[in-house]
């Protein structure tokens, strides 16, 4: 008879505190809620009810096996320290994204040297980037475009081996006459295996405003010539 109520209490403990579990994440839900407390799983102090109930209800003809007592503390131990971890982690994610928002303002108004085809030029200055070429090729040559997509001049390279090599350009037409300052678009072409191949080009730009990444995820930069690129991608930070 001490064995079924024994039972019957454990059990009807286990149903309550899973109940009032459920509640708790269907109020949140509903509210919007999505924060990492409000969930259906059973934290430390459920499992600490429950097992303190089973003691007291115990059937003292038939008490509890060491062996099997001990193994509940130690699945209770593991318990507390999953949820310290959790609460660690959420600190180390908080911690990051403070590390990212001192980035962010560093990097504003920056110059940038990432992969992309268009860059905002001051003629006045000229501009240098840098094309790759994947393999032992020829004819490398680098076209500038204007906004209206006219070609306004052509590079050529002399290099043929395989590598990033640099380019330059003056801000000015193929005439000889200086450009307007704007924002100008950069294709790379080689001879490539007979073929012709266009090739990645590395361009500076101006970092306008950075958007910060959520959920650990790096952040993005936008750039003055309206494009995006993640951090991860940028290869040089100038001043």
């Amino acid at each position: 008879m001490t064995t079924t109520s024994s039972t019957t209490n454990t059990s009807s403990l286990l149903s309550s505190v899973l109940a009032n579990s459920k509640t708790s994440s269907s109020s949140a839900t509903s509210s919007g809620a999505t924060t990492s407390g409000s969930t259906s799983s059973l934290g430390k102090n459920d499992f600490l009810k429950l097992l303190v109930t089973q003691l007291n209800n115990q059937n003292p003809l038939n008490p509890q096996d060491n062996t099997e007592f001990v193994a509940q503390l130690a699945q209770f131990s593991s318990v507390e320290s999953l949820q310290n971890l959790n609460t660690s982690v959420d600190s180390i994610l908080s911690n990051y994204s403070s590390s990212q928002a001192l980035q962010a303002s560093s990097l504003v108004g920056r110059a940038v040297i990432a992969e992309g085809s268009t860059s905002v030029v001051n003629t006045a200055t000229g501009m240098s980037g840098s094309v790759v070429l994947p393999s032992s090729g020829s004819n490398l040559s680098v076209g500038v475009y204007n906004s209206a997509g006219s070609l306004v001049d052509t590079i050529p390279l002399d290099a043929t081996s395989a590598g990033s090599h640099s380019f330059s350009w003056d801000g000015k037409d193929s005439d000889g006459n200086t450009l307007a300052s704007g924002t100008y678009t950069f294709k790379a072409t080689a001879a490539i295996g007979g073929t012709s191949t266009a090739l990645a080009t590395y361009l500076p730009n101006t970092v306008s405003s950075v958007t910060l990444g959520t959920s650990g995820s790096d952040m993005t930069l936008n750039l003055a010539d309206g494009t995006s690129v993640a951090l991860a991608n940028v290869k040089t930070i100038g001043q």
